[in-house]
């Protein structure tokens, strides 16, 4: 990874787990962040190691209250009733100018929400527990008007019933015995959708009444090709059709990308596509073969590579 001190730990999808062994977290709808602090100087990172420090200069001076440490959390633009919006995000995440960078902070600041610290003043702090990584965090008094250490909790039905009240996207589960295992996704953290999602990865599309009637998804197998899981047409107005083509157009591909035979009434008429853009979709069950049942597409993931889309979520 280019300048990033490591990967982050990523988690698995599943059911609130409960006992005195886990500690609960809101999940916040975002983009993962390492923040490394060394000597007054910051440098933040993205999920996939690209750094990203010019596209939040309002974060810039989180350096002035630690000297040295290394941070983990999420990048979150809150709306005008204190919600995470991605889409209001997605317009800052590529940002790399200065000049509108500092034009976007000020009208549309993000929030980076701290929820564990990996290094500090040089001892590498991955080794200890979360419960212990928790506490170390918590003492360092981080707290600013654009960023945060949000608050962790014991009991995980009241967090899940709270993250809904406030129309957050789920909770985060955690182990207080884990250690930070970098670049692993690992079941000591799991993240419990209010929703049921997951991520796919578009190989083609239908074209319909509009130019996009459906998209073709599916997730990549052991191959490298795609394992169809259906098609999606619901969810996708005006503003999502347009970005979806200014991805999609650029990728246009001769042979499908999917292992196997998608079905005879999904492939008539498709345009097939390099599978490089993700898109997050709800859906109510899966068939038995893995379709997806009812689904409809909430978002790009333009955060998300499609070599790490799997069906775990």
């Amino acid at each position: 990874m280019p300048g990033a001190p490591l990967k982050p730990m990523l988690a698995m999808t599943g059911p609130l787990p409960v006992g005195d062994g886990w500690a609960y977290e809101f999940k916040w709808d975002g983009v993962r962040a390492l923040a490394d602090i060394t000597g007054g100087r910051q440098h933040m990172y993205a999920r996939s190691g690209v750094e990203i420090t010019a596209a939040y200069p309002e974060l810039i001076t989180l350096a002035e209250q630690v000297d040295d440490a290394l941070l983990d959390g999420e990048v979150v633009l809150l709306n005008q009733t204190g919600q995470p919006s991605f889409t209001a995000l997605a317009e800052r995440m590529h940002v790399r100018d200065p000049a509108k960078a500092a034009r976007l902070a000020a009208a549309a600041p993000v929030t980076y929400m701290i929820f564990d610290l990996l290094r500090l003043c040089g001892e590498d702090l991955t080794g200890r527990s979360y419960r212990e990584r928790r506490a170390a965090l918590e003492a360092l008094g981080l707290g600013a008007a654009r960023w945060a250490v949000p608050p962790g909790f014991a009991d995980g039905a009241a967090t899940y019933e709270a993250a809904g009240e406030h129309g957050l996207e789920g909770v985060m589960a955690k182990r207080v015995d884990s250690v930070y295992r970098a670049g692993v996704r690992s079941p000591d953290w799991l993240k419990v959708k209010l929703e049921v999602t997951g991520d796919f990865v578009i190989g083609g599309w239908r074209p319909g009444a509009r130019k996009i009637g459906g998209l073709l998804v599916g997730v990549p197998g052991p191959d490298g090709r795609l394992i169809y899981r259906g098609r999606v047409g619901g969810g996708i107005g005006a503003a999502l059709e347009r970005e979806l083509l200014r991805e999609l157009e650029p990728l246009r591909a001769a042979a499908s990308p999917f292992s196997g035979d998608v079905p005879r009434e999904d492939a008539r008429g498709a345009i097939w596509v390099t599978p490089w853009v993700v898109v997050e979709v709800k859906y109510g069950q899966r068939t038995p073969d893995g379709r997806l049942r009812f689904p409809r597409v909430l978002r790009l993931r333009p955060d998300k590579p499609a070599e790490e889309v799997d069906d775990a979520g």
